[in-house]
């Protein structure tokens, strides 16, 4: 049975959760494949919130296998403590497996993620601080340490001496930081986290592949989005990973041949979190009703996002960045009191227009959006089952996008809740 991605197609915050929570009912395993604590995953299940960082979505069904896959990097306190969380809630988190190549982040990585955020002043990339981007440059240097590091306390110890010793140096020198204590982390790690970590360390590589030769229906969920990747997003305000479907395979081990649905993931209108370009940005009333409306503030941070209308020019370069088949629209709700909504249909810069991203940063950060303006529905849509249950307005707004970005919006979310959603697959 061929596995399906679920990728965001904006720069994140897009409702991945409810859709691959939605999407597990179906399914036999879900692999989380890139990405840290750095992403959370919000999902109301009768009328409780649920918040997930590093745990699968697919945890709260019974049946499902819930994997965090070697392309994940893991701080083990925060995993624990998410997983104390969902038990003391009645969830069953004995199920979870965890790729002993997945890297861990370690203290020193969240101090050189402070202390280079507070160097680089104004030009600050808005991370989240939290050692993402650290573990994941000492992965790419190869001097992480991984998760199955913690099964070989001799080779951890000797692995986080020959590294710490660099970072005191650095930390010391250049930001006149106190070190840190290999002895102190060694402790914590082999002693505090060890124990409780072993038991769920796996080969998730061979249990992925074992699933897809039984039949069995594998979901790969990723965290942040496209235009957060590393290569393909918004550089340098990206993330340290790769998001889009790609990432999907070296992030799970599974080869491309094994994948045949790629569903993205789209608000119905566009937000960003932290610094960087954004063409439809509405830092006015309407920015300030979007944010009220949608409760645009981080699920993990808190931070308020910026907000900005539908660009159907990210989604065409989304569409074809992730070989998407199809498109889930999420919070169409949120447009409920508008009188008009406005979609972004191409760029302007210099003269010259732009149908799909330009390739040049500073075209980019330069452009004008191109709207098309359509009539709003000013209709309750929370109660909407089935595509008749929404105003014609809201259709044709629906239609719109599919015609605009070129592939089929096949679900649309009307509210926060699990069952809030209209199914448009025999539409």
């Amino acid at each position: 049975m061929p596995a399906t991605v679920v990728v965001g197609t904006q720069w994140g915050d897009e409702g991945k959760g409810k859709l691959t929570d939605l999407l597990a009912r179906e399914m036999d395993m879900v692999v989380r494949y890139q990405g840290g604590h750095n992403a959370g995953h919000r999902i109301v299940v009768n009328g409780e919130a649920f918040a997930l960082q590093l745990v699968p979505s697919g945890i709260l069904y019974d049946h499902i296998t819930p994997m965090i896959g070697n392309g994940v990097v893991v701080d083990p306190a925060v995993l624990l403590a998410e997983l104390d969380a969902l038990a003391a809630k009645g969830v069953d988190t004995s199920r979870i497996v965890v790729s002993g190549n997945a890297h861990l982040i370690m203290p020193y990585h969240q101090e050189m993620d402070r202390v280079t955020e507070r160097y680089l002043g104004k030009n600050a990339l808005g991370t989240t601080k939290r050692g993402i981007g650290p573990a994941y440059a000492d992965k790419a240097t190869r001097v992480g340490l991984r998760v199955q590091d913690l099964l070989d306390p001799k080779i951890f110890r000797q692995k986080l001496d020959v590294v710490l010793k660099e970072k005191n140096a650095l930390l010391a020198k250049v930001y006149n930081r106190l070190p840190l204590s290999a002895g102190d982390i060694a402790d914590r790690y082999l002693n505090e986290y060890a124990p409780r970590v072993a038991p769920m360390i796996g080969d998730t590589v061979s249990l992925v592949h074992d699933a897809i030769e039984a039949g069995r229906n594998v979901l790969l969920e990723g965290a942040q989005a496209t235009f957060l990747d590393l290569d393909h997003g918004t550089y340098p305000f990206v993330t340290s990973s790769n998001p889009v479907a790609g990432g999907a395979c070296t992030g799970s081990g599974l080869g491309p041949r094994h994948i045949d649905r790629v569903i993205g993931i789209a608000k119905a209108y566009v937000t960003r979190v932290g610094a960087g370009p954004f063409p439809t940005e509405q830092d006015n009333d309407i920015g300030r009703l979007l944010v009220e409306r949608g409760h645009e503030f981080g699920t993990n941070t808190g931070r308020m996002r910026r907000c900005g209308w539908f660009d159907a020019v990210m989604l065409r370069q989304a569409v074809r960045l992730n070989s998407m088949t199809e498109v889930a629209l999420t919070k169409l709700d949120v447009l409920d009191t508008f009188e008009t909504v406005k979609v972004c249909v191409a760029y302007e810069a210099d003269g010259v227009r732009y149908t799909h991203l330009p390739y040049h940063q500073s075209t980019f950060h330069s452009v004008e959006p191109i709207y098309e303006e359509l009539p709003g529905w000013r209709t309750d849509l929370t109660a909407a089952t089935a595509p008749a249950d929404l105003p014609e307005a809201a259709r044709r707004y629906v239609a719109f996008l599919s015609e605009q970005i070129g592939v089929p919006v096949r679900l649309v979310g009307v509210g926060p809740g699990r069952e809030q959603f209209v199914s448009f697959a025999n539409a």
